[in-house]
């Protein structure tokens, strides 16, 4: 049986991000979720699920029991999971099985962390027997993928930067976005090499922040005060396997994941009117758009290189700045700007008749993805 329209998004909020010193991981998802909550018009005892992604600047043992014991309720489900990036829109679908299951009535989904004010190095050791091969961190990965998409279709360094000069426009239109400063293809190039064939600019940041989003059904949504935000369509699918096992390093679990969600919906990538894809680096949404049908695949380059991903594209994508320039934190942001966008309150740099988003998460070197479709 399709979840189709059965369940909404009626609460989202983030919280400042960039460097912001004093505050726990703790703190930034209590208050992400205070403000999810009160944004849907709710009392904190109207929750009775609380979802967390963990925080990686260290394991914590039963986080989303001590997120709840700082909201102050005692729910019915906590859980912690770890999809790396795409545990939000995972969160998500396991609220809505969990409605679905007549277990919970609403729950927050939320993720919060401190690395950049808080303890240093959390994204920079080495992990794994794979370091002993020079593989320290995502980016040696995410580069090996860049490599081997440049060397089977041909796509150049200018054209992952077009990705990130659109970005970084979008965040200028963005007054809580971490990076504001405008961009040039020319600024890409000049940044230094992180892992060859990666700038430092095709590098999503390092920041702090919340961000929070409360889903319940379609029929108590209706009794609430903002206008609810339809999930149509959803899914996941995991690559799984480290790098040197896969067989094929160019298409990630995006074409499954969209599939499922795609077919749930009803629609096809032609009906969709903003994208937040998720963009941990910038060949992370280029090969996310072929996965999905945007363009074929080996054309991710051609398609994005016109600028039509940015503000006055004809594809808007990651409207906030995305994970590039808004905040590095690991895609709750991107649920959130997807609602807001559908909301219509985004100001400046809200698109003009926005009524289907699609959102994406992907976590570990393109282990894990997950894709959601919202409707106004």
């Amino acid at each position: 049986m399709s979840l189709k329209d059965k369940y909404c998004i009626v609460g989202a909020a983030t919280t400042k991000f960039g460097r912001v010193p004093g505050v726990s991981p703790l703190g930034f998802t209590a208050e992400a979720v205070r403000l999810a909550v009160e944004d849907a018009g709710l009392k904190k005892g109207d929750i009775d699920a609380v979802l967390c992604k963990y925080p990686p600047t260290g394991f914590r043992s039963l986080w989303a029991h001590k997120v709840s014991q700082a909201l102050g309720i005692q729910p019915k489900i906590a859980a912690t999971v770890d999809q790396a990036g795409a545990t939000n829109i995972g969160l998500v679908q396991y609220a809505m099985m969990a409605i679905d299951a007549g277990l919970i009535t609403t729950a927050v989904c939320t993720y919060g962390d401190n690395p950049l004010s808080g303890p240093p190095g959390t994204y920079a050791a080495p992990r794994g027997s794979d370091a002993a091969f020079g593989l320290f961190g995502a980016p040696s990965g995410y580069a090996m993928i860049a490599q081997r998409h440049m060397i089977e279709y041909g796509t150049t360094s200018r054209q992952l930067g077009a990705i990130a000069v659109a970005n970084r426009a979008w965040a200028c239109k963005n007054p809580n976005a971490h990076m504001r400063e405008p961009m040039t293809i020319e600024d890409h190039q000049l940044s230094r090499y992180v892992a060859w064939p990666l700038h430092l600019l095709d590098c999503c940041l390092v920041s702090d922040g919340g961000a929070a989003v409360v889903v319940t059904s379609a029929a108590r949504a209706r009794e609430l005060r903002k206008p609810p935000v339809y999930i149509m369509g959803i899914g996941q699918h995991h690559i799984a396997w480290e790098l040197p096992q896969r067989p094929t390093l160019t298409t990630s679990g995006a074409k499954i994941s969209g599939e499922l969600a795609f077919k749930m919906a009803g629609i096809t990538p032609r009906d969709v009117d903003v994208c937040e894809i998720y963009d941990c680096f910038t060949i992370t949404p280029l090969v996310t758009l072929e996965d999905y049908g945007f363009c074929a695949k080996g054309e991710g380059g051609p398609f994005v290189e016109d600028g039509k991903t940015g503000p006055g594209g004809s594809l808007p994508m990651n409207t906030s700045g995305g994970l590039l320039s808004e905040s590095g934190m690991a895609g709750m942001q991107l649920v959130v700007e997807a609602v807001r966008q559908l909301r219509g309150e985004c100001g400046e740099r809200q698109v003009n008749g926005a009524e289907i988003a699609l959102v994406s998460g992907q976590g570990g070197i393109m282990h894990t993805h997950a894709t959601m479709v919202l409707r106004r």
